[in-house]
C-alpha cells in the first residue's frame, strides 16, 4: 500500500499543480474542469490529510475501505488521516464540484484539531456520503467560496485563523445536515438493526459463538458492510441503546435458555457463550438481569 505523507506529494499523484500553501489546496470547479482523480487505476493509498469533496456524478469505482461510494446524487464525503482509497481506471467526475485537502498538521494548536475527531462523518462506511438538498448545496458553496477568496487573496497573518474558522463552519453544517440525513432515514434504521439481529442469531446458531467466542463490535460491522462507528450511532438514534449493549442484550437472551438446562454448570454456560472467563459472563448477567445465572436458575428451573 503507498502511502503519502505530505499533501504536495499526494496532489502529485493526482496529477493536479502544487498547492500554494503547502498544508492547503481547493478545487472550486464551476464547470470548467475535472476534480482531482488518478487517470489509471491504482494501488490501495493512504495519505496524512484531510479531505472535505463535494461531487455530482461519478463513472467507475472509488473504493474507499471495503465498499464504494454512492454518487448518485451530490454528496459531500469526508476522508480522514490514514483512510485507505482506491480508484479504477474509468473513474470521471462531473466538473462541478469541489475538494478541499488539507494536512493534519494544519490543524495543530487548534480548537479544530480535538474537534474534528469527534464528527463521525469522518469514519462512516461511504456509501453513507452526505447527500444535500439545493439549499444545503447553496449554504456550503458560500462557505467555500469564502475559504477560496481568503486562500487565494490574503496570504498573512490572519488567513489561517480566518481559514480554520471557516473549515469549523463548514464542519458545523455538515454535522447538522447529519443529524438530518439520520432523521429521515428511519427505515434504513431500522433494516440495519434487523440485519444486525439476524447476523448475530446466525452466529450464535451456527456454532461460531462456541467456537470463535464473542465476535468484536468490528467485525459485526465489517460483516455488515458499514462501518463501526455509524453501526454504533445508528443502533443508538434508533433505539438508545449502543452496539455493544444490543450484543449483551442477545447474548443474555441466549444465557437464559442455556441456564434452564440443568446439566450444565454456569461455567459451560459462560463458555458456550464464549466468555473466556465465566466470571465475567456471571457479573454481566447479574448486571443486566439483577440476579445471578445461578438465581436466576433456581428461580424459572423446569420442575
Amino acid at each position: 500500500m503507498r502511502h503519502f505523507k505530505t499533501l504536495s506529494s499526494y496532489l502529485d499523484y493526482l496529477g493536479v499543480p502544487r498547492p500554494e500553501h503547502p498544508m492547503l489546496s481547493i478545487f472550486n470547479s464551476k464547470g470548467d474542469g475535472y476534480l482531482p482523480c488518478p487517470r489509471e487505476s491504482s494501488p490501495p493509498i493512504t495519505n496524512d490529510c484531510y479531505s472535505i469533496s463535494f461531487k455530482k456524478y461519478v463513472e467507475g469505482n472509488l473504493n474507499y475501505g471495503r465498499t464504494k461510494y454512492d454518487f448518485t446524487n451530490g454528496a459531500l464525503i469526508f476522508i480522514a488521516p490514514r483512510q485507505v482509497l482506491q480508484w479504477d481506471d474509468s473513474v470521471v467526475f462531473e466538473q462541478k464540484g469541489f475538494s478541499i485537502n488539507f494536512h493534519e498538521d494544519f490543524l495543530k494548536g487548534t480548537e479544530l484539531a480535538q474537534q474534528i475527531k469527534k464528527y463521525g462523518f469522518f469514519s462512516y462506511s461511504i456509501n453513507e456520503a452526505l447527500h444535500l438538498s439545493p439549499k444545503e448545496e447553496k449554504q456550503i458553496e458560500s462557505i467555500v467560496e469564502n475559504i477560496e477568496i481568503e486562500y487565494q487573496n490574503n496570504q498573512d497573518v490572519f488567513s489561517k485563523e480566518i481559514i480554520i474558522s471557516q473549515l469549523d463552519t463548514l464542519l458545523k453544517y455538515a454535522n447538522r445536515f447529519y443529524q438530518r440525513q439520520f432523521l429521515n432515514r428511519e427505515e434504513i434504521s431500522n433494516d440495519l438493526l434487523r440485519k444486525f439481529n439476524q447476523h448475530l442469531t446466525e452466529y450464535f446458531e451456527s456454532g461460531q459463538l462456541q467456537e470463535n467466542g464473542i465476535p468484536s463490535i468490528e467485525q459485526i460491522a465489517d460483516k455488515m458492510s458499514v462501518s463501526q462507528r455509524y453501526l454504533s450511532d445508528t443502533l443508538k438514534k434508533e433505539t438508545g441503546k449502543t452496539t455493544t449493549e444490543h450484543l449483551h442484550l442477545l447474548l443474555i437472551d441466549e444465557a437464559k435458555n442455556i441456564l434452564l438446562q440443568p446439566h450444565k454448570s454456569i461455567s459451560e454456560v459462560a463458555y458456550e457463550l464464549g466468555f473466556e472467563y465465566p466470571p465475567y459472563f456471571s457479573r454481566l448477567f447479574k448486571k443486566k438481569e439483577g440476579v445471578s445465572p445461578t438465581e436466576y436458575r433456581e428461580k424459572y428451573k423446569l420442575n
